[in-house]
């Protein structure tokens, strides 16, 4: 049970080559015969894209393999890039607050992001680079089989729902990802908590939101 001091608490806290055989069998569509191993190898040496030549790392995900919740962000900022683990600067902290206002802790969850390489100046990604990365992506939701999925910011959010409908339009709306039955709920990325820390209330509510979807798959 969540008390009103601790929602009051987290309220103020304010170039190498693929491997041939993997990289054929994402090219060809047939991502779902990949395991873990495998997927992060893929990622590791992916070139898809232009952020290969750029990027220090890729950042694969991380967490629990068997999580009820998966949590999607954007792509990873310069700290990730440097680590080589999501969500692990300022963002994150934040992040780790708003899990834990949940009962969760980041080894409870799986964290990934749509893209996996950081892009320049944590621009916006394109939307080439996000295709490339997808296939990557729908692998590690399919491999987790998560019961729902946390969309953090506009940019996840309209991906992950092939959407262009502003995140304030998205929150609280029901939506499921592709044709499973996985309820997605969105709220706004803890990097722009950051900077509007008055937005805190509304991502408490879809906070909520997903406790009682978490609640309800359990029961």
């Amino acid at each position: 049970m969540l008390h009103a001091m601790d929602i009051d608490v987290w309220l103020q806290r304010g170039a190498v080559a693929q491997p041939s055989s993997i990289s054929d069998t994402l090219a060809t569509g047939n991502s779902a015969v990949l395991d873990w191993p495998e997927l992060q190898t893929s990622v590791a040496a992916c070139t898809a894209c232009e952020l290969h030549r750029s990027r220090s790392q890729t950042v694969f995900g991380v967490g629990s393999r068997q999580a009820d919740c998966l949590v999607i962000g954007e792509a990873p900022g310069a700290e990730e890039d440097r680590r080589g683990e999501p969500f692990v600067g300022p963002a994150g902290q934040l992040l780790n607050a708003m899990l834990a206002a949940m009962g969760l802790s980041r080894d409870d969850v799986y964290i990934a992001n749509i893209l996996k390489c950081r892009p320049p100046g944590n621009r916006d990604p394109e939307h080439h680079e996000v295709s490339e990365c997808s296939g990557y992506l729908a692998r590690q939701i399919a491999l987790v089989e998560p019961r729902i999925i946390l969309a953090l910011g506009r940019i996840a959010a309209q991906n992950l729902l092939h959407t262009a409908t502003p995140i304030g339009q998205m929150r609280g709306q029901q939506y499921t990802y592709g044709d499973t039955e996985i309820p997605v709920i969105v709220t706004y990325h803890p990097a722009y908590l950051l900077r509007s820390p008055g937005e805190k209330r509304k991502s408490w509510d879809d906070l909520q939101l997903a406790m009682t979807y978490l609640a309800e798959v359990k029961a």
